[in-house]
């Protein structure tokens, strides 16, 4: 699994699988060390982004389906597992299930639809069709609280039998069910690079009508490889729900997931295991920094910027709501300075280096 864009068969190396392996040991054995729940948050939405960016990657970085409307798989795994939980008393390890079931369901309606087109029309098609389900979510009040969202009052304590695993009381619970599904969803990225499955994907993304003309059901891969990405998406979103405590339509089903979702290939490197990664260790800070009002305190204390002055004044009452445009800015440079993402630019920079 390395930075390269993905070429199906390519084995893990001795050195990359021992690499890895200590990577996951150190991650497993650092809640003993972190005495801090804000770092062990941090970490938990770290996970969180990279099973998003990996999730959408089988769909957009193997298949070239970029889709701008995973917000609907995410709120579906979101809101299935929290009214289950709310208003049903069924936990949420087994109502996370019944939300990846609406997932695909709304995977096989939407992929019936969308991919019938091809380009920016299934973009858009893919945006209206989150939107679509946003609206109802927050006009179906009876079901879903409307804007008013879904407050979990507590989390049920996991038992085996009379045996309790964990009540939920701490972070750590999550940091480790985070890494689990990170650890997995990266497992099934790596399989599908290596698979027949990645060679009809990455056909379908180099030429759909060449692929076609190969025998390849266009139709059919596409919505497996939605279907793949819809799941773990959609389990995101209840790991996500269930950590939070709290959901409402614009916070799942919101334009901004999907965006954010595309951003983390985008920025880190579509179509590489790797690049959600990085994608996400970019991202992550970035957004923490901003709503802390991080970068404006940062300026501050460097003397650049007068924390008196209009402009000091402005950035401290603004820059903390200015994400959108940041993030505007971070792809605008990443397309014209680093098109193949922060993973590529570096991998070209150390070849002409090698070169040199």
């Amino acid at each position: 699994m390395d930075a390269t864009p993905s070429s199906p068969g390519r084995a893990v190396s001795a050195p990359a699988l021992v690499a890895w392996l200590l990577v996951l040991a150190g991650l497993v054995a650092l809640p003993r060390f972190l005495d801090s729940p804000y770092a062990l948050h941090m970490m938990v939405l770290l996970f969180l982004s990279i099973i998003m960016g990996e999730a959408w990657n089988v769909l957009g970085g193997y298949t070239g389906q970029y889709s701008v409307g995973h917000a609907a798989y995410f709120g579906a795994g979101a809101y299935t597992t929290m009214m289950l939980m709310q208003f049903k008393q069924v936990p949420p390890w087994y109502g996370v299930f019944a939300g990846i079931a609406v997932a695909l369901l709304l995977a096989l309606v939407i992929g019936s639809i969308t991919f019938r087109l091809r380009g920016p029309y299934f973009v858009l098609a893919s945006i209206a069709m989150a939107e679509i389900l946003r609206l109802i979510v927050l006009n179906w009040k009876d079901a879903t609280n409307g804007a008013e969202g879904i407050l979990a009052t507590e989390v049920p304590p996991l038992k085996v039998g009379s045996y309790l695993v964990t009540d939920f009381s701490t972070k750590v619970p999550f940091y480790y069910g985070g890494l689990a599904l990170a650890v997995a969803v990266i497992l099934v990225n790596w399989a599908v690079q290596g698979s027949k499955l990645g060679y009809y994907f990455q056909a379908i993304r180099e030429d759909q009508d060449a692929a076609h003309s190969l025998g390849i059901h266009l139709s059919l891969y596409k919505n497996v490889a939605l279907a793949i990405s819809a799941v773990f998406t959609a389990w995101a979103g209840a790991y996500y729900a269930v950590y939070v405590g709290f959901i409402d339509p614009a916070a799942a089903l919101g334009i901004d997931v999907s965006v954010q979702i595309v951003l983390i290939c985008i920025i880190g490197g579509i179509g590489t295991i790797l690049g959600p990664m990085v994608g996400s260790l970019v991202l992550v800070p970035l957004s923490e920094a901003l709503r802390s009002n991080l970068i404006a305190e940062g300026l501050f204390r460097i003397g650049l910027v007068s924390e008196s002055s209009p402009t000091g004044q402005f950035l401290r009452e603004n820059l903390a709501h200015a994400h959108a445009l940041i993030y505007g800015v971070l792809v605008v440079v990443v397309i014209l300075f680093m098109p193949d993402g922060v993973l590529g630019f570096v991998r070209h920079a150390l070849a002409r280096r090698r070169a040199a």
